[in-house]
């Protein structure tokens, strides 16, 4: 018997503890306190979208140096990194058959010369037919052209710098075998740079030659002012893109082959910015509070470019919002807010 007692009260104190629980009133929203926010209309402004575009710096005037004619490197004076001037020697061939080539040309010419000279002699004196002397000064002419061809070749065998510049690859070493159209080394202008980028097919009506626009090489740390120089008048089929380069002003920090972004400007279009610090966090999402009849309402919201102390809102408010802007944190909707002036 008292074992049954026992088991009954058991029973009844959870179900005391029960009744008192739901006996009493959950908190709600109309409970919550009133907090004090400051609040800020959404308004849309007219702004400008930028589009940055990946660029490579090159120099506006370069050349794969090569050789014209077959022959042993027999001087390579130059190294990666020499800098040159117009004109200076950057590699010599030995080419020895072009040299007897030459000394052929040139004594054929000297035979030429004496029989001309001969026949207009005997030409003084009736020894001759005039129809001999024009058919030996016709040789004479041949034999000159052909020397100065010898000549023009031998002069492929040492190749100069076509212009002022820095040797930037080497592909040989002396005593390498030269042929035509091989090449041999890379030249250029470091003192003229351009950034070179593909914009795409939609996007390229908003560039015209002459153009301003900003260009920023993280490497350098710098951001310059650049003027398109050259617009390709027809779009890869592959890549729908056209090329694009824009001449930059002289920078001892800027290298060949640096990555850059090129900032292109597109048309104005309205934007809706509010406070960066509306805007909470909410998983992966963003969130917004406004005020509507005396209470904080939820939005979720996609954001968009941040500028400054602005963020952009793309969906989720629209214009005349009342966004608040502080004291959002702990908010919940439906609590009661009293707005600061």
């Amino acid at each position: 018997m008292k074992t049954l007692k026992i088991l009954i009260s058991c029973c009844l104190i959870p179900l005391f503890a029960a009744t008192i629980v739901l006996g009493e009133k959950a908190p709600t929203k109309q409970n919550l306190p009133a907090v004090a926010v400051h609040i800020q209309t959404a308004r849309a402004t007219s702004a400008q979208p930028q589009v940055e575009m990946v660029a490579t710096i090159e120099a506006v005037q370069q050349a794969a140096i090569a050789a014209k004619v077959t022959g042993t490197l027999i001087e390579l004076p130059v190294v990666l990194g020499s800098r040159v001037r117009k004109g200076d020697v950057l590699a010599r061939i030995s080419a020895d058959e072009i040299s007897a080539r030459v000394l052929q040309a040139q004594a054929q010419l000297a035979q030429a010369k004496r029989n001309l000279n001969r026949e207009r002699k005997l030409l003084k004196r009736n020894a001759t037919t005039r129809e001999t002397v024009n058919s030996l000064k016709d040789l004479y002419t041949v034999a000159k052209a052909s020397l100065q061809e010898a000549q023009t070749m031998l002069g492929y065998t040492t190749i100069r710098a076509p212009f002022a510049g820095v040797i930037t690859k080497k592909f040989v070493n002396s005593g390498d075998l030269a042929t035509p159209g091989t090449p041999l080394l890379q030249l250029e202008n470091d003192t003229a740079l351009q950034a070179v980028t593909a914009v795409p097919e939609s996007l390229i009506h908003y560039i015209n030659s002459g153009d301003k626009l900003s260009v920023a090489v993280p490497a350098a740390q710098l951001v310059l002012s650049g003027t398109v120089a050259e617009i390709a008048p027809a779009a890869n089929p592959q890549s729908r893109t056209a090329p694009v380069k824009i001449n930059l002003e002289h920078n001892s920090a800027l290298r060949t082959g640096q990555f850059a972004r090129v900032i292109l400007p597109v048309a104005m279009a309205k934007t809706l910015l509010i406070a960066r610090s509306a805007v909470i966090p909410f998983g992966q999402m963003d969130k917004v509070f406004v005020a509507e009849d005396g209470k904080a309402r939820l939005r979720l919201v996609r954001t968009g470019s941040i500028s400054g102390d602005f963020i952009e809102i793309l969906a989720g408010i629209t214009e005349g919002d009342q966004v608040i802007i502080d004291n959002n944190n702990l908010l919940i909707s439906g609590q009661p807010v009293t707005v600061n002036k």
